[in-house]
């Protein structure tokens, strides 16, 4: 068979360049440390080795979003901290307050120490994160939460959003507490109702309170039938609930009004009231349904009370006040602190999650590198053969592109 010399040089040009090439693959795959780097060296491996590092990528997503909630879920906890150590003092002030001993002056400068500390809460509930965004403010980041009004009240400006971050496949976890939650909807420690007790005609002289007052039957509750007023008969001391249109509920007909007796429950309306002390004829009081009293509208009530002195012209309202403050602002902790709980077990969540991951990203690592860690000395050996090849290769180029017929003439 005759080999034009063009034919020998094709063939020999593309031998060396096949040698060349394995050459450069081999230094690819040991410049990288790797032995499957495209689905040609192994299209079993590199599928296996796809899902691998999809797995890993999304830990390290997840890992993020970890970080990022820790942030803000530690901001968190520590404001709730701060809060939980402004009540603790407004407490102890209070109780500070209801000494008989105390002056007028002392009391006023009482009066403006729990005012002190009210500013300082009303700072933390629109605390801040360092980007600016404030925390409490549920979805409107970029709004202050709470605003005080000119009488003093505050109103909450956020709305109710929970941000979220998923931090497993499965798994996504709160990333804030709204500030509607945390400090306005504290539950009203009576009950489902607050208590308006009237200073005239018929003053609260006796001293008697709502102990509790909770609706315990919604079916046969009667949405928007109150306030309800009770009253005592001023010649018999019967004692009667009516509601907003002045229709008896209590006693419930063919019932007859009868004395109120210490200790009883008073049932209507599917609402059950137990009342501490018995009252004097001719009193009344009005109850209306409030579930939530905000902890500001508590503070404030404090500052008042401790502002009206010792010159109060009723000293059993004035007690039967202190009471429903005290037992107010013990709920008001009391929801601090549950609040706090919250964040501090997100964070337990979030620190056993990062350290579940940490265990799974090693087993992963683990599987890729048995599946595309190269095989040094094998590689080596591989690459020093091809390099032989190509060296023999060019060599018997170079010797037979220089022979010619004239060699043997």
């Amino acid at each position: 068979m005759r080999v034009s010399t063009a034919q020998f040089y094709l063939q020999s040009v593309q031998q060396m360049s096949s040698k060349a090439a394995d050459i450069n693959e081999q230094m690819a795959h040991l410049s990288s440390g790797k032995r499957v780097l495209t689905a040609k060296d192994d299209a079993v491996a590199y599928g296996t080795l796809a899902g691998y590092k999809n797995d890993l990528a999304n830990i390290e997503k997840y890992k993020r979003n970890i970080n990022q909630a820790e942030s803000h879920n530690s901001l968190q906890e520590v404001s709730f901290a701060g809060a939980e150590d402004i009540l603790n003092d407004i407490q102890q002030r209070l109780l500070q307050a209801n000494n008989g001993a105390m002056s007028d002056e002392d009391l006023q400068t009482l009066a403006k120490q729990v005012r002190h500390s009210f500013n300082q809460l009303f700072d933390v509930a629109n605390s801040q994160n360092e980007n600016g965004n404030y925390i409490f403010s549920g979805y409107k980041t970029d709004v202050q939460p709470f605003s005080q009004q000119v009488d003093g009240s505050v109103s909450y400006g956020g709305d109710s959003g929970v941000r979220e971050l998923q931090i497993a496949k499965n798994i996504k976890i709160p990333t804030n507490q709204t500030g509607d939650a945390a400090f306005m909807n504290v539950a009203n420690a009576i009950g489902d109702f607050s208590v308006n007790y009237p200073t005239a005609p018929a003053a609260n002289t006796s001293g008697v309170a709502v102990e509790s007052a909770n609706i315990t039957d919604r079916n046969a509750y009667n949405l928007g039938a109150g306030p309800y007023t009770f009253a005592t008969d001023p010649i018999t001391n019967d004692l009667t609930v009516t509601d907003s249109t002045a229709t008896v509920v209590f006693p419930v007909l063919p019932a007859l009004p009868a004395p109120y007796v210490a200790g009883q429950t008073i049932s209507f309306d599917g609402i059950d009231v137990t009342l501490s002390g018995n009252p004097l004829p001719g009193e009344s009081f009005v109850i209306s349904e409030q579930e939530d009293i905000s902890i500001f509208a508590t503070i404030n009530n404090a500052i008042a009370w401790m502002e009206q002195g010792s010159v109060a012209t009723n000293q059993e309202q004035h007690q039967v006040d202190y009471n429903t403050i005290l037992e107010q602002l013990n709920s008001s902790m009391t929801h601090i602190t549950s609040r706090r709980v919250d964040s501090g077990i997100r964070l337990q969540v979030l620190d056993s999650q990062k350290d579940r991951h940490l265990d799974l990203e090693l087993s992963l690592a683990a599987g890729q590198a048995n599946i595309e860690d190269l095989d040094f000395a094998k590689a080596i050996s591989e690459f020093e053969q091809a390099k032989i090849a190509l060296q023999v290769s060019q060599q018997t180029f170079s010797k037979v592109q220089g022979l010619t017929l004239f060699n043997y003439i």
